[in-house]
Parts: structure tokens; sequence; C-alpha cells
């Protein structure tokens, strides 16, 4: 039987961080009580243990305080951190959950319990050989991601030259073994020698470079694209975005997923790309998306992964962070090269 009330940690906002990495000084943890009795739980409510918390860029464009471009909303100053996170059913007040069941929620607190409508969170019914993080990543929101950028709007094809920036990260190594399963050539850009190592020799990578050594992008992409680009995976925009531009081939199509080298700036202060006539000439599509406009694939889309990581022609990589106070640093981890495959926070072992 569960404690009828816990001590509950939660990541709340204390201040807005317009620019730069978040620090202590912007997410800040406190302890508040909760009440898991029955009654405390309204009707059409489940309360669970929060087991893992997905940490992802696109959570620092919701505590800058400012209007980014982006439709995401806000996070209001004292209000708790959300992200997508997987929890065990403790108590429920809908007969279509019971206790011990798996939940995951794409606005999960970030905290140790949680209690939320029942109508937010989706039942995890976990295959053979599938671990619980592999819902954070590969069949998780960073795994539709790429495979909306690479099949939806990439429309990689046999032959393709596909380029992924960000590659090693939660997105980039997943996206790279989707164009690979395809049938393309892949190259990524990294910020290490060790993570070019990784993507070659153990994700199946054609080529990669560090960005970090390799700094002149135009020469970069002459010499890893000698036929052109006709698919990239946009996941850090700037300067790179402007050097794929002279690199696309005619039809080449732009899947714009993020910019993380923009996030922890103003706008005004953002690079801008000068080269967009090249779009027009060589007739480039280039998209924005946000993954939670192909949720309505979300079903296609699992069915497809868990054939691909079952005949083992995707594999994950996780960074895992260990206990609710890690959260900040696992955060920051994510602007750091650092940072290798998809960062979970293990809150409860």
């Amino acid at each position: 039987m569960a404690a009828v009330e816990v001590e509950n940690r939660e990541w709340y906002l204390a201040n807005y961080a317009p620019a730069g990495v978040p620090n202590s000084e912007h997410l800040k943890l406190r302890t508040v009580s909760l009440s898991l009795r029955a009654d405390s739980i309204p009707d059409g409510h489940v309360a669970f243990q929060i087991l893992y918390v997905s940490i992802d860029p696109y959570v620092r464009t919701q505590l800058s305080g400012l209007d980014d471009g982006l439709s995401l909303p806000q996070i209001p100053v004292g209000q708790v951190i959300r992200a997508l996170g997987m929890g065990k059913v403790i108590r429920s007040k809908d007969e279509k959950f019971s206790g011990g069941e798996i939940v995951i929620s794409h606005i999960c607190p970030v905290a140790e319990f949680g209690v939320m409508p029942s109508n937010l969170l989706q039942k995890v019914n976990p295959a053979d050989g599938i671990a619980l993080p592999d819902y954070l990543s590969c069949l998780g929101m960073p795994g539709i991601t790429a495979w909306v950028g690479i099949e939806k709007i990439g429309n990689a094809k046999e032959g393709s030259n596909v380029y992924i920036t960000a590659a090693a990260g939660g997105v980039g190594i997943v996206a790279g073994q989707l164009a690979k399963v395809k049938g393309c050539r892949v190259v990524g850009s990294v910020g290490s020698h060790d993570k070019v190592k990784l993507l070659k020799e153990e994700f199946g990578y054609d080529e990669a470079f560090n960005y970090r050594v390799e700094t002149d992008y135009d020469a970069a992409l002459t010499k890893y694209f000698p036929d052109g680009i006709d698919v990239y995976f946009d996941n850090v925009g700037g300067k790179m975005l402007e050097a794929v531009l002279n690199h696309a081939n005619h039809g080449a199509r732009i899947a714009l997923c993020g910019m993380i080298s923009e996030y922890n700036k103003v706008w005004t202060e953002r690079e801008g790309v000068r080269n967009l006539l090249n779009m027009v000439g060589k007739e480039v599509m280039m998209k924005g998306f946000m993954v939670g406009s192909y949720y309505n694939q979300f079903e296609e889309f699992v069915k497809e992964m868990e054939v691909h990581l079952k005949e083992g022609k995707i594999k994950s990589k996780h960074k895992i962070y260990n206990g609710i106070g890690s959260f900040l640093e696992s955060l920051a981890s994510l602007f750091t090269s650092s940072n290798v495959g998809k960062v979970i926070l293990q809150v409860t072992p």
C-alpha cells in the first residue's frame, strides 16, 4: 500500500533566463507535501511515481520569458517544469488505469510524484526486449522527431546523400540510423573526435566530422559531400544552415528540427542566413516542424520502430542522470559537447 502522503521534490522556474544556459538562479528544487489518499485525487485523475524524465532542448525555449518564434508557451515563474516523462501508477480515479501500470505523459512534472488528468496519460505496455528508457528515446519524442524529419519531410530514399547535425544527440543518432535503413549515404557533424568514432563504429554513419576542428563549414561540406546534399536534418541552424544551402542539390529537402546553436541567444544576436536565394534556383524545400503536429501518426511510427529495434537495425544510446537533484546538470549537458545519446533523468531506481 502506497503512503497516503509524501514529501515530493519538484523543480520550478524561479526566474526567467533570457540568454545563456539556465542555472540555479533560474531553476530551483523545492519540497511540497502531496496527498495520495483516494479522496484527495480528483475523479478522472491518476497519481503516479515518476520513474524517468526525458531531457530535451525544447525545454530551454520555455524558460526565456521571451517570444522566440516557437509556438511553445513560456512557463510562468513559480510553476513546475514539465517534460516528457514516465511513471508507475499508484492510485487511479479512472477505471482505465490500474495500480502498477506504466504511463507516459508529454507534460509530466519534473518531480518525484505527480497527479494528472488521465486524458493526458498514455499507457505503455513494454514489449519483450525493449527497455523502459527506449520509450523516451527511440520509441518516444526523439524517435518520432527523427522519423518525421527523415521519412515524412526529408523523404529520404535509397542513394540519397543525407546530412545530420548534432548527430550524436538523442534525435541525431536515431535519424542517422533511419536513413541507413533506407539505404542512404549518411554524414553527421559532432563536437568531439570520440563522437566521430562513435557514429562511424557503433551507429553505421558513413562519415562524420568534428565541427569544432573543421571550422570552415563550406570546405568541410565540399569534402564530405562531393555529390551534394539531398536531405539535411537540421538541429543547429546558424552558420551551418547557411553552408548547407551552398551544397544543396536541386530539389533538396531540409527538415528544420531545431536550432540549438541559437537557443541561448536573444533573437537579435542570432546568426542570419544570407544565401536563401539558393533555395529558389535549386528549388529547395525547407520545412520547420513541431513534432506534436505529427502525433496523429504515432501509431504508424511505433509499429515501424519496434520492428527496427527487434531486428537490431536501430540501437539506442542513453546518458542517464540519477536522482531528481540532477535535473539542472542534465539540462545543462545538452548545450555542451559532453552529451552523447539521449539524456534521461532517472528519478526513481
